[in-house]
């Protein structure tokens, strides 16, 4: 009960019992304590608006300061390369599934020469390999990136990209291509908010404005982003969530690693008990008739003597080495998870972890992982679309009936590169017993390792039949019991010795 409420009390018990029962009533009707403005909510004022317009006023400072860590913050290039070794790694390779091994074959060694720089890339700069590393880091740091499909002539098919960056949309341009569309953010969008066109700041080759803008239409560009909320327009930075958190690291940092070497410093000063002018006849003087310690250096067995009355005092700051270590790794396992990630693949510091920790650890941030994986593999899908396209137009693939069964040809898979196992023993039993109990298919096995499962088994076979030939018993693939493998690996037949 407050002051007034006291003073009331004293002239009217039955009023300040009064105020006192509406004050309960109405802390009892708030609902939930997250929606209250009491004392320790009372500068948390919010409002709700759609995605775009919390976005857009936001969005160009957020990816300027993203940049600016993503060049001189260690941390945030430690996120972005734990994405660029999960997500990407060492690349995928292409299993094409057209129902015809000869036609699979020619289509998956074009995509191979495809991959090189000079021929999927209009700069000849990048190959497609670099090109999706810098896609993942590109998402993280600026919230997405644009491909534009350039159908011309030379390389292996007369189709490549184009990589435009999101700053090179036109957020001046207002007037759309077509009526009864809406432009923003420089796209240009139809009634159900579908991207139709995209328009493009048109730049010379030393990077200055034209004047200009370039319509492109969406079916030639691919918008490389992540979509969070329905009324999303444009991208959003992924490292939002943490850039505040990775500046006040570095600064902390900064101002630790300052103290440190402030503090590896011994610093001497002379405290003066005479005054300058000195008393009687003695003493060592300067000209000005006082002792000189201008230019003095502490060395190894120096022995120096002072002036009458002089004393040394020794400045010996202390560190916050010990201190930062905890504040450091807090800060780093907050950051990491904030990306989804544990600290150990963001601090790259094992000295903590066990064989069942770094396990469960290597497995959520699989999972964090397989978003963008997910995402990656769709742009690749539709890029592979658009080359067996432009590779059946220009001849180079001869596909009988390809617009009837335009499916069957395109389908595919993606093999991704594998991964060094924590421990190569224990993760070996665990494949072989998921196998013999049925919880794993070869096909899975084979997967997990980047190797296509009949590639596998033709060389399997291969060997095992030179192995026979040149008289070397090298045993066999054995799944279940293995008697009848076993036996046709060795060459025998069943029941037979």
């Amino acid at each position: 009960m407050g002051a007034i409420d006291k003073i009331i009390g004293v002239v009217s018990p039955q009023k300040a019992y009064e105020r006192e029962m509406w004050r309960q009533a109405l802390e009892a009707a708030r609902g939930y304590d997250a929606a209250s403005y009491g004392r320790l909510n009372s500068g948390w004022r919010v409002h709700n608006d759609s995605a775009e317009n919390t976005d857009r006023m936001t969005r160009d400072v957020i990816r300027a300061r993203a940049r600016d860590l993503e060049r001189n913050s260690d941390i945030a290039q430690a996120v972005l390369h734990a994405f660029e070794r999960n997500v990407v790694g060492k690349g995928y390779t292409l299993r094409a599934k057209t129902g015809d091994e000869t036609l699979n074959k020619e289509i998956e060694k074009a995509w191979k020469r495809w991959c090189k720089a000079r021929n999927c890339d209009v700069t000849g700069e990048q190959s497609f390999n670099q090109i999706l590393r810098m896609a993942v880091d590109r998402k993280k740091v600026d919230g997405g990136l644009l491909f534009v499909y350039r159908y011309t002539e030379g390389g292996v098919v007369p189709f490549k990209l184009q990589i435009m960056e999101v700053d090179e949309l036109d957020t001046s341009q207002t007037t759309p291509h077509q009526r009864g569309n809406r432009v923003v953010g420089g796209i240009e969008y139809n009634q159900y908010r579908r991207p139709v066109g995209y328009w493009f700041r048109q730049y010379d080759i030393e990077g200055w404005q034209l004047t200009q803008p370039v319509y492109i239409e969406a079916k030639d560009v691919y918008f490389y982003k992540s979509k969070r909320r329905p009324s999303q327009l444009r991208e959003i930075s992924d490292m939002t969530h943490t850039i505040t958190r990775i500046r006040d690291t570095n600064e902390f940092i900064t101002a630790v690693s300052v103290k440190e070497r402030i503090a590896a410093c011994l610093a001497v000063f002379i405290k003066k008990a005479v005054p300058a002018g000195g008393f009687g006849r003695g003493g060592v003087r300067t000209e000005n008739g006082t002792v000189d310690y201008e230019g003095k250096k502490l060395t190894p067995g120096m022995i120096q003597s002072l002036g009458a009355g002089d004393e040394i005092q020794v400045v010996d700051p202390k560190g916050a080495a010990s201190d930062a270590t905890a504040m450091v790794k807090t800060q780093q396992a907050l950051i990491g998870a904030g990306q989804g990630l544990s600290y150990e693949a963001v601090s790259r510091d094992m000295a903590g972890a066990t064989y069942s920790s770094a396990r469960q650890n290597a497995i959520e941030d699989e999972s964090t992982y397989a978003e963008d994986v997910e995402m990656l593999t769709d742009f690749m899908s539709e890029v592979y679309e658009n080359f067996v396209i432009s590779g059946y137009l220009s001849g180079l693939f001869n596909m009988p009936g390809f617009w009837d069964k335009k499916a069957d040809y395109l389908d595919h898979t993606w093999v991704k590169a594998p991964k060094k196992w924590i421990d190569p023993s224990k993760e070996s039993t665990a494949n072989k017993t998921a196998l013999q109990s049925g919880q794993k298919t070869y096909q899975d096995i084979c997967a997990e390792q980047g190797k296509d499962w009949k590639d596998a088994v033709d060389e399997t076979a291969e060997v095992l039949k030179y192995a026979r030939e040149k008289g070397v018993e090298m045993g066999g693939v054995i799944f279940g019991n293995g008697t009848t493998a076993a036996q046709q690996n060795t060459g025998s037949e069943p029941g037979q010795g």
